[in-house]
Formats: C-alpha cells, structure tokens, sequence
C-alpha cells in the first residue's frame, strides 16, 4: 500500500553497504498527497491516539524539514494502519472512532 502511494522507501545497496534514501515518490502522486493531508488532519483530530502521540514525541515544537519528514512517515503509518483496519479490524491504539 505504502509502495503504491510512493511513500515506501528506496533501499540503496552496493557491495556490503546498504543503505535507505528516503520515499521513492514512484507511486501515484494524488494517493501521496492525500495521506499526507491525512496525517496532518489526523495529529490535529486524533491527538490521544498512538500515532499522533510517536509524531508528538519525534517532533515536538520544531518546524520546517523535521516536521514535513515526520509528516511523510506519519502518513506511511496511517496507510498501513488503514490497511490492517480494512483486512483484519485492527484499529490504532487510541483512536477515536465515530458513528458518521
């Protein structure tokens, strides 16, 4: 899920060095945007929940690069955590469900 969002990593390897590059950005770029957009709605709506509690913690008050690189993995997480809720249940610890 998170490889078709492009927000998987991009493992570099040569000879006994290996090493990640960050998100390949290879994926669909609308699905990309979109969880992005979803992880920062989710620290602000779900701030009890263990994601946004991680998020929280890395972060804390710094701004610029930090937190957009915080906001990219946050939202991997959220991919796969959506993933496990619609293939087996699993909700995030934490999170606040209600009926719509």
């Amino acid at each position: 899920m998170a490889a078709y969002a492009g927000l998987a990593p991009t493992p570099w390897r040569s000879g006994k060095v290996a090493r990640e590059q960050g998100i390949s950005e290879a994926g669909n770029p609308r699905l990309r945007h979109a969880s992005v957009e979803l992880a920062r709605l989710w620290v602000r709506h779900q701030p009890e929940s263990a994601p946004s509690r991680r998020f929280r913690a890395r972060v804390g008050h710094e701004r610029g690069r930090v937190r957009r690189v915080a906001i990219v993995a946050l939202a991997r997480r959220l991919l796969v955590a959506l993933w496990r809720y619609l293939a087996r249940g699993e909700v995030p610890e934490g999170a606040a469900l209600t009926a719509a």
